[in-house]
């Protein structure tokens, strides 16, 4: 990037966030991000991915399996293991295993994250999508938005444990790693928070200002909490208790959010604008960076190791009138995107 067409660029920026009341000063080593390398791996759609840090692993869910690709070797997995409908591949920490959700079936396959070999298939609820991983229970939860409520998964005994009754068009979740869980609700517009020892919902906060949330991601060291807003190209910054903190913009069609702890940073894709937003959190969340990265590049997943953000992406053939764009056989690309 020329001097002349960054200074225009961050112009830009720096004008939306003003419109919205979130801008900050910035400084160059918060948003010296940039994409580093594109990996093709697997065709067709794509939904929610995760990587193993310690396997260096990254499974992205796709359609009819789930893509595996080795990020020190470069080896990809095409199909490590099939699946209906698949919307999240969610790598178990501490071991090898991954846990994918089948939409079409109503059920989730655990698997051997290296082999593919399946170790169990489990029931869930209606439309199975995002799954997590709380640290302080050791328990998979799987958020089935078609029944409103979300299927706790033993990964190590291999069997569900519970089913928790929550309402509404349940998106992504986050764990705290204190007992907590916090779920985006879409068509409520609100986070719901979870005991995950006791299995019940403790309370609900309203998203002012956001529609459609869908990404979440949480800060431990700030406890502060991340929801991308899908309709307004806002995310909102929370407290645990629910109490705003900032509202600050974002590139259009979010559908996935992911914090870097160690810097204390937010990264939001805009699927539609074909960005990541780069959000400095704390006592004054603000915009610190925006960089180009693909229209339809709008899930991310983070490996807390590097620092790197890994986003899905394919060209997209031109939508049939109400269908959703499909992607462009062999264009698909996992973009990183290195601070």
């Amino acid at each position: 990037m020329s001097s002349k067409t960054g200074d225009i660029f961050m112009l830009r920026v720096l004008a939306v966030a003003l419109l919205l009341g979130s801008v900050a000063p910035t400084s160059a080593s918060e948003h010296q991000y940039r994409v580093v390398a594109e990996l093709p791996a697997g065709d067709g759609g794509w939904d929610l991915l995760s990587v193993d840090p310690a396997n260096q692993q990254l499974y992205i869910a796709h359609g009819d399996g789930v893509t595996a690709i080795n990020l020190a070797s470069g080896k990809v997995t095409d199909k490590i293991v099939s699946g209906q409908r698949v919307h999240a591949a969610l790598a178990i920490p501490g071991t090898r295993d991954v846990i994918s959700t089948n939409g079409q079936t109503n059920n989730a396959t655990l698997f051997d994250g290296e082999t593919g070999r399946v170790l169990a298939t489990l029931p869930t609820g209606t439309k199975p999508d995002a799954a997590t991983y709380d640290p302080a229970t050791r328990t998979v939860w799987i958020m089935n938005p078609g029944s409103g409520d979300i299927s706790v998964v033993d990964p190590a005994a291999a069997k569900v444990l519970a089913t928790v009754p929550v309402g509404g068009s349940l998106e992504l979740g986050v764990a705290d790693g204190r007992g907590r869980l916090y779920v985006n609700i879409e068509d409520k517009n609100e986070v719901v928070v979870i005991d995950t020892r006791a299995r019940k919902v403790l309370t609900r906060f309203p998203l002012e200002g956001c529609e459609g949330p869908t990404g979440i991601a949480y800060d431990p060291g700030l406890r502060e909490i991340v929801s991308a807003c899908g309709e307004n190209a806002v995310a909102i910054v929370s407290g645990p208790d629910g109490r705003q903190i900032a509202r600050v913009p974002v590139g259009k069609g979010a559908d996935g959010a992911a914090v870097d702890a160690t810097r204390h940073l937010a990264l939001v894709p805009g699927g539609r604008d074909g960005n990541l937003t780069i959000i400095r959190l704390g006592t004054k969340p603000a915009v610190v960076g925006q960089i180009p990265t693909a229209v339809s590049a709008r899930t991310i997943a983070l490996d807390p190791r590097t620092g790197r953000a890994y986003l899905p992406s394919a060209k997209l053939a031109p939508a049939a009138g109400k269908e959703r764009p499909k992607p462009v056989p062999g264009s698909f690309r996992v973009l990183v995107v290195a601070p």
